[in-house]
């Protein structure tokens, strides 16, 4: 197993040496205890519902992360106490998260740090909001002040 590289983070990562080394997620998240946070998927608009008018998918997703970021620390918390998120791309972008890998993960860094929870990306047809190319939903646990 390793642990995550996040400075003191209060969950501890479990990535079994029998399965395939991750890379931007973990396997599994033990959790401390906590309150629980559920947070709903986030698309990459602004308050005023406007999506982003370049940088598509790259743009979409640091923004629907900046959006998740702020409920979260509206309970609380912070982005090392997510434990689990599901990431849900249009089909047409499924490629595009790829492509774009590097510059997502540099928005990711920018907004988690070197926090990656459990996650699963999925591919859709598509998503409520029509001009929407992801939208990220997460769980996290907040642990308790002492």
């Amino acid at each position: 197993m390793t642990e995550s590289i996040h400075p003191n983070p209060p969950h501890r990562v479990v990535d079994p040496a029998s399965l395939a080394k991750p890379v931007g997620y973990a396997h599994a998240v033990v959790a401390a205890p906590g309150r629980t946070v559920y947070l709903a998927g986030q698309v990459g608009w602004d308050k005023n519902g406007k999506f982003p008018a370049t940088g598509g998918l790259v743009a979409q997703v640091d923004k629907a992360l900046e959006n998740l970021l702020v409920a979260l620390k509206e309970c609380g918390g912070a982005p090392e106490h997510v434990v689990s998120m599901r990431i849900y791309v249009t089909a047409t972008q499924a490629q595009a998260w790829h492509t774009d890998a590097k510059a997502i993960g540099e928005r990711w860094r920018a907004r988690m740090g070197r926090w990656y929870p459990a996650m699963t990306l999925v591919e859709v047809r598509r998503l409520y909001e029509p001009e929407a190319l992801v939208e990220i939903e997460a769980t996290a646990v907040v642990p308790e002040r002492p």
